[in-house]
C-alpha cells in the first residue's frame, strides 16, 4: 500500500490517496471515523478541535461497499476552510517551517503554512486506519499510547522506569487498548495508578498553558502478530526499521525515533542487548514460527527484519513550536526584530500525536506485506 496526502490546514479538506490496496476488501468507514475522532481528543489540544468533525468520505476505487484495486480516494471536510481570506504572516515562528519553505519556495510564510500544518495528519491517520483493518485481516493489532508528557516521570528512579517497562512488556494487545482508551491522555498505567497520573498531567498542561508555553513528550507503539519475514536485509533501503524510522520522523514534530532499547544500548553488553532465541513446538504455527525469545530488546526487527517477536517503536514529540508567549522573530519584510505571530494552536497534541503514530506505522507494516513473498508463508 503506498500513498500521498493533498491539502491544507485552512483549505477546503485533506485527501489521502491510497494505491495498491487489494481487491474485494470490504471497508468499514466508522472504524476510520473513530481514528479520526482519536485524534482529535486528549487533554491540551486547542480551539481547532471544537470547530472540525472530523469524519471520512471514500471519493473512488469502491464498488458495492468493496474494493476493487483501483487507486481509493479518502476524503475529509474542513469545517474552517477560510484559506483564501486568512492573513499572511510575516513574522515566522522559531521551530516551524515558515522561514525555510519562504525562502525555499519564494512564497509568502501563509501557504507554506497552511501545508506544512499538522492538520496534514487526518489524512495519514485515515490511510492508517485503512491499513489497520487489513492487518487486521492477518491477525496484527497496533496500539499506539503516550509513555510520558514533558517531565512527569523525572521523579522516578531507574528501579521504576524498569518495573514500568516490565509491566507494559506483560501486557497483551487487549489490555493495552483497555488502559489507553480508559485515559484522557491515552497513558497505561495500571487501574490503580491512573487517576494520580491523570490529575498530574492535568496540573502539567494547566501550568504550562498558563505560562503561554508548550509541552512535547515520548510515544509508544507497539504492533503484536507480525510475522516473521517483512522487510529485508538485502538492500539499504527496503529494511522495515529504516523504513518504520522515515515514516514516524516524517511525521510533524517528531525529533527521534527508536526502535527496541533504542539509545539505551550505548550503556549496555552485547550480552544484555540480545535476544537469547528457543524453539517451543506448541507455537509452530503462530507469527514466529515457534522461535521465541526471552526478552525483546530488539523490539521485533533484527538485520532489517521482522523476528515474530512484537514490534515495539518510541519516538520523541518536540513542544509545538507555536505558543501564547513566542519566541522572537523578525518581520520578513523589514527585517526588523518583532515576536513570532501567534496561530491559534494545541498546548500539548502528544496523546492526539499518538493516534498518528499508530496509524503511519500500519502504513508502514501493510506495505511491507508486498514485498512479503506468499512462499515465505508457508511451513
Amino acid at each position: 500500500m503506498d500513498y500521498k496526502t493533498a491539502g491544507e490546514s485552512h483549505g477546503k479538506g485533506f485527501l489521502a490517496l491510497v494505491e495498491n490496496f487489494p481487491a474485494g476488501f470490504v471497508i468499514d468507514i466508522p472504524v476510520i471515523d473513530a481514528e479520526l475522532r482519536r485524534r482529535q481528543g486528549g487533554y491540551g489540544r486547542g480551539g481547532r478541535q471544537a470547530i472540525e468533525v472530523d469524519k471520512v468520505e471514500i471519493l473512488s476505487g469502491v464498488w458495492r461497499g468493496k474494493t476493487t484495486g483501483a487507486p481509493i480516494a479518502l476524503w475529509v471536510k474542513n469545517a474552517d476552510n477560510r484559506i483564501d481570506t486568512a492573513p499572511d504572516i510575516t513574522n515566522p515562528r522559531p521551530g516551524h517551517v515558515d522561514l525555510a519553505g519562504a525562502v525555499k519556495f519564494g512564497l509568502p510564510i501563509r501557504p507554506i503554512m497552511e501545508r506544512a500544518s499538522a492538520r496534514e495528519t487526518v489524512a495519514r491517520v485515515a490511510a492508517g486506519a485503512l491499513a489497520k483493518q487489513y492487518l487486521e485481516s492477518k491477525g496484527i493489532t497496533i496500539v499506539g499510547f503516550v509513555r510520558s508528557i514533558g517531565n512527569s516521570e523525572s521523579n522516578l528512579t531507574d528501579e521504576q522506569i524498569q518495573n514500568l517497562n516490565y509491566e507494559i512488556d506483560s501486557l497483551d494487545a487487549n489490555e493495552l487498548l483497555r488502559r489507553r482508551n480508559c485515559s484522557e491522555f491515552y497513558i497505561v498505567r495500571s487501574d490503580a495508578e491512573s487517576v494520580e497520573w491523570e490529575l498530574k498531567l492535568k496540573q502539567l498542561i494547566d501550568d504550562v498553558s498558563a505560562a503561554g508555553d508548550s509541552i512535547g513528550g515520548l510515544i509508544e507503539v507497539r504492533a503484536f502478530g507480525v510475522p516473521i519475514g517483512l522487510g529485508t536485509h538485502t538492500q539499504w533501503d527496503q529494511k522495515l526499521d529504516g523504513d518504520i524510522a522515515k515514516s514516524i520522523m516524517s511525521i510533524q514534530a517528531i525529533k527521534g525515533v527508536e526502535i527496541g532499547l533504542g539509545f539505551n544500548v550505548t550503556k549496555m553488553l552485547g550480552s544484555k542487548v540480545h535476544d537469547p532465541i528457543e524453539y517451543d513446538p506448541s507455537q509452530e504455527n503462530s507469527a514466529n514460527r515457534g522461535f521465541i525469545r526471552r526478552t525483546n530488546n530488539a523490539g521485533g526487527i533484527e538485520g532489517g527484519i521482522s523476528n515474530g517477536a512484537t514490534i515495539v517503536v518510541r519516538c520523541a514529540m518536540k513542544p509545538i513550536p507555536t505558543m501564547r508567549k513566542p519566541l522572537d522573530s523578525i518581520d520578513w519584510n523589514t527585517k526588523e526584530s518583532k515576536q513570532a505571530v501567534y496561530e491559534r494552536s494545541d498546548v500539548c497534541a502528544v496523546p492526539a500525536a499518538s493516534v498518528v503514530v499508530e496509524n503511519v506505522l500500519a502504513t508502514v507494516l501493510m506495505n511491507a506485506f508486498k514485498k512479503f513473498s506468499p512462499i515465505n508463508f508457508s511451513k
